[in-house]
């Protein structure tokens, strides 16, 4: 039994939780700090420290365990312990969040005992961070075409500013006007990301996180907000803006990208798009460089088991 205490993620888990990320880097969007910590309340995510690894536990949606983060060799170890915690409490063994990378994994260490159900809706989009920033070649014509109307209409009028504790209150009365304006009360997904929003500005300096600010006629139109997942990735956790101001959300991307991120990391992660067809044409409009596929894995003959019954 795996006797370890869970408990949701606080600040003062940062340097803990972030130090265990490290050891195993990744490109999916789940495994920074400030992710984990911002939804913690929302999926009701709790974590314990256990054997030198990092145990993540999702309440929300039944049993399950994320991908333990620590080095190999500790991982290898604990895995069967979450399959026999899994009997012991009569549920069934499932592990979420499971990139390829993962998967490749755990074959090695156990050959054929467990199997990955791939969730296209929860593929993180991961973008050449040149290629948002410059927009060049014939794919990414029609998003220039975005960005030259746009410095045509507000030429002269509109800047674009690194977010810091300048301009925080700014993006936060910015951010309850986009709020009110897009129905976020009557939808709980929309009120739970807006949430998240505002808790990131509350909270942007002690999360480390780095963002950006457009500007029209000197007022907040726009504002992106992310933290680097490793050394070579950069994700991109929020981005507002107002719909009415044409372009805007394509300015911010490729401002914020040009800015801040260009010659410092490869590539961008926009994150998933949750299954929506309209989010999901737009990502793809920018020709993502590969998805971040992820899934559940689940024991292989439990699956055998289920097929003949």
């Amino acid at each position: 039994m795996i006797e370890a205490e869970f408990r949701r993620p606080e600040l003062r888990d940062q340097e803990l939780i972030s130090w265990y990320f490290r050891q195993y880097p990744s490109r999916s969007c789940d495994r920074t700090f400030a992710n984990v910590f911002l939804w913690a309340k929302h999926y009701n995510v709790e974590f314990a420290e256990y054997k030198r690894t990092l145990l993540f536990r999702d309440n929300s949606a039944g049993y399950g365990f994320a991908f333990p983060a620590g080095e190999d060799e500790d991982v290898r170890n604990v895995i069967p312990e979450l399959v026999n915690q899994a009997k012991e409490d009569g549920e069934r063994f499932c592990l979420y969040g499971i990139t390829k990378e993962h998967m490749e994994k755990l074959e090695m260490w156990f050959p054929k005992e467990f199997v990955c159900e791939y969730n296209r809706d929860e593929a993180d989009y991961v973008y050449e961070t040149e290629k948002l920033a410059t927009l060049s070649g014939k794919k990414l014509h029609s998003k220039r075409n975005h960005i030259n109307k746009f410095r045509q209409v507000h030429a002269g009028n509109w800047s674009y500013e690194t977010l810091s504790g300048k301009n925080l209150e700014e993006c936060f009365q910015m951010a309850l006007r986009w709020r009110n304006e897009n129905g976020c009360e009557e939808d709980e997904e929309k009120n739970a990301e807006m949430c998240v929003t505002l808790n990131s500005l509350r909270l942007f300096e002690e999360l480390g996180l780095t963002g950006g600010v457009l500007r029209v006629d000197g007022e907040i139109v726009a504002f992106t907000i992310g933290e680097a997942v490793n050394d070579d990735t950069f994700v991109v956790h929020i981005e507002k803006a107002y719909a009415e101001v044409e372009g805007s959300y394509t300015m911010i991307n490729q401002q914020f990208v040009e800015h801040e991120l260009l010659g410092k990391y490869r590539y961008v992660n926009r994150e998933d798009d949750v299954g929506l067809e309209g989010l999901r044409k737009a990502k793809l409009s920018y020709k993502p460089v590969f998805l971040v596929e992820k899934g559940y894995v689940t024991l292989a003959n439990e699956q055998n088991t289920e097929r003949h019954e």
